[in-house]
């Protein structure tokens, strides 16, 4: 079959598994899903997908197999502790300072699987906040695909093993034992909310403060990332935290997450450009009374703006100045009201009582531009723009002139050295032009390994992410590994018990016992045939009995043996033997057939006892004697 056709009917399964089920597998990678979806068609013998696609349809139960196999649910209480570490020392304490004490935190956990990393998100705060007001302020929303996860996840209880790494004080004070397992508190459990998610399909929980995603964007591909990454984006507050697995990065999509700890993969939400921003605090301190009155936001502004400025009315009085322009021109709070025309402002810098005339006649702007001013002998020298401008009312009556003066000091230095810095690059155009080509050349030469380092990373990304994903899968292997090894320790403990109990009913019997198969082969030599024969079940075992040479008769022996296995039903004899001192003795053989769980006899069970009664008995047997 060729590699075409396999893609084909890989992606026929993956669309019959989203109709018939509702489970959307197509964001996944391919690599990952057809390495799971083998694994259950190598336990099956499968050889194709489409063999496996009519398995099943006949075999509704291998959905919930497959599923147990796909929807990897590999996790564990404060998985990879430095960066639960750094989630306790950075993060935590910055989310709970940032909320007002009688807000709710919210924290979802996204691909909770069994429910570890949500108890464990809920300890910490738990042990931060304190009981009480954990219980009356958080929140922990924790979802997954896989429904038999979250309803081992709702019941919150553990085995010890999978208890190993919580720390001593939070095992006693956050579980309750029950035998060989804990259970977490009851009444903390209620704080933690499971349900069904898909991350790709369904909505976002929403106002989320915290948000746990580890080793979850992994099994993803990079369009389907990019996608979940916006709905956490949209799922987080302002401020919110993303907490992600060691195998997961954002470089793709870091544009709306800042780090905090890259190493530990924990990030902060980066607001948009157009989020509005909370006023000034002295806007906010303003009284009612001070905004309520006529013109005092006005006032206000024009008091607190950084340009100097002032107003003559019409009567050539200053009328209005404003901080600036008093620490400017050395004016007071006094000389408002005074003439203008008195004021040395009105002739120094310039002579403005001519320009405000003008203005008060044209109605028309009137600007000076490099004025210069130096308001005593010991001061810089600097350098002012002047504007005039009329003053009209809301009923566009002319009722004053303003004029403000702009300190175009730095501004005018820097345009000077513009100038000279223009002639030095004028005169270095050419030395620049000669290197332009050069530059050109590496530019490109940097953009082509720019590009190759780019692939090279996402490469690498790619290949940790896949490298994590087969350690997860290895790593629920293990653990399926060693509850099938704890079932067989249970078994071999149940069969040598067994065993020694057989050997104890053997020893007992005191007979000489042996367990011989259809062809003769001896199963099983009882010390009561080592004490009557001499010979140990080592040298007789795997042999077969006509192969030995002991006393007993066995041109008799073996033609018994055969009609019992013939009959399948038991015989008994006495017969004439020699012991392993050479003795002559009287024997009484019990030849039943060994019961299988097949419809044939598997062997013969042969009871040999010494008849010590009829030391003298006849040499030969009575056949078809029952017992």
């Amino acid at each position: 079959m060729t590699t075409g056709d396999t893609d084909g009917q890989f992606e026929g399964l993956l669309i019959m598994l989203k109709e018939m089920r509702g489970f959307d597998f197509t964001g996944y990678k391919r690599s990952t899903l057809q390495r799971r979806i083998a694994r259950r068609m190598d336990a099956l013998r499968c050889k194709t997908f489409e063999e496996y696609r009519d398995r099943l349809e006949v075999e509704p139960g291998e959905y919930a197999l497959l599923f147990d196999s796909l929807l990897i649910n590999v996790t564990g209480f404060f998985r990879d502790p430095p960066a639960w570490e750094s989630l306790r020392d950075n993060v935590l304490p910055r989310l709970i300072a940032a909320k007002h004490p009688a807000q709710p935190i919210r924290v979802w956990s996204a691909g909770c699987a069994t429910g570890q990393e949500a108890y464990s998100v809920a300890m910490l705060l738990a042990d931060m906040l304190g009981l009480a007001e954990f219980r009356d302020r958080v929140k922990i929303y924790a979802t997954d695909l896989d429904e038999n996860a979250l309803q081992e996840a709702r019941v919150g209880v553990y085995t010890r093993r999978q208890l190993e790494g919580v720390p001593e004080e939070f095992r006693e004070r956050y579980f309750e034992e029950d035998s060989d397992r804990c259970a977490f508190r009851r009444d903390l459990r209620r704080q933690v909310i499971f349900g069904r998610n898909d991350l790709t399909r369904d909505a976002p929980i929403s106002r989320v403060d915290l948000l746990l995603a580890r080793n979850t964007l992994m099994y993803f591909n990079a369009e389907t990332q990019a996608e979940v990454i916006r709905r956490l984006h949209f799922a987080l507050a302002d401020p919110g935290y993303l907490f992600l697995g060691k195998a997961e990065m954002l470089l793709r999509h870091d544009a709306g997450f800042e780090p905090i700890d890259l190493r530990k993969r924990l990030f902060r939400k980066v607001s948009g450009p157009n989020q509005a921003r909370a006023p000034r605090a002295t806007w906010q301190q303003m009284t009612r009374e001070e905004t309520a009155r006529p013109g005092a936001l006005e006032h206000a502004v024009l008091a607190a703006g950084p340009i100097a400025q002032i107003a003559v009315d019409l009567n050539g009085a200053l009328a209005l100045t404003n901080a600036a322009a008093e620490e400017m021109f050395g004016l007071r709070r006094g000389d408002v009201g005074a003439p203008f025309q008195d004021l040395e402002l009105s002739y120094r810098p310039a002579e403005l009582r001519s320009l405000i005339e003008q203005v008060e006649k044209d109605r028309r702007v009137v600007e000076l531009q490099d004025v210069p001013w130096r308001r005593s002998p010991a001061d810089e020298p600097s350098v002012l723009d002047i504007q005039v401008v009329p003053l009209t009312d809301h009923t566009g009556a002319l009722i004053g002139a303003g004029v403000s003066f702009t300190d175009v000091t730095r501004y005018r230095r820097l345009r000077d050295e513009l100038e000279h810095a223009n002639q030095e690059l004028e005169r270095a155009y050419e030395e620049l032009q000669s290197l332009n080509e050069e530059l050109e050349t590496t530019n490109e030469e940097l953009q082509s390994t720019n590009e190759e380092l780019e692939t090279t990373n996402e490469e690498l990304q790619s290949t940790n992410e896949e490298l994590e994903t087969m350690n997860e899968e290895l790593h629920s292997t293990n653990d399926e590994l060693q509850e099938i090894n704890e079932m067989m320790r249970l078994r071999t403990a149940e069969l040598d018990m067994v065993n020694g109990f057989l050997a104890s009913v053997l020893r007992s019997l005191g007979a000489g016992v042996v367990v011989v198969s259809r062809d003769l082969g001896i199963k099983v030599w009882t010390p009561g045939a080592e004490e009557l024969w001499g010979v140990r079940a080592e040298e007789c075992v795997g042999r077969t009995l006509p192969a030995l040479d002991i006393g007993l008769p066995l041109g008799e022996v073996v033609p018994l043996l055969k009609r019992v296995l013939a009959a399948e039903s038991p015989e008994a004899v006495r017969l004439e033997a020699v012991n392993r001192r050479g003795r002559p003795v009287l024997l009484r053989l019990d030849a039943w057939p060994l019961r299988g769980d097949g419809p044939v006899a598997d062997g013969v069970i042969l009871i040999m006892n010494v008849d010590d009664d009829t030391p003298n008995g006849p040499k030969n047997s009575t056949k078809g004697e029952r017992s």
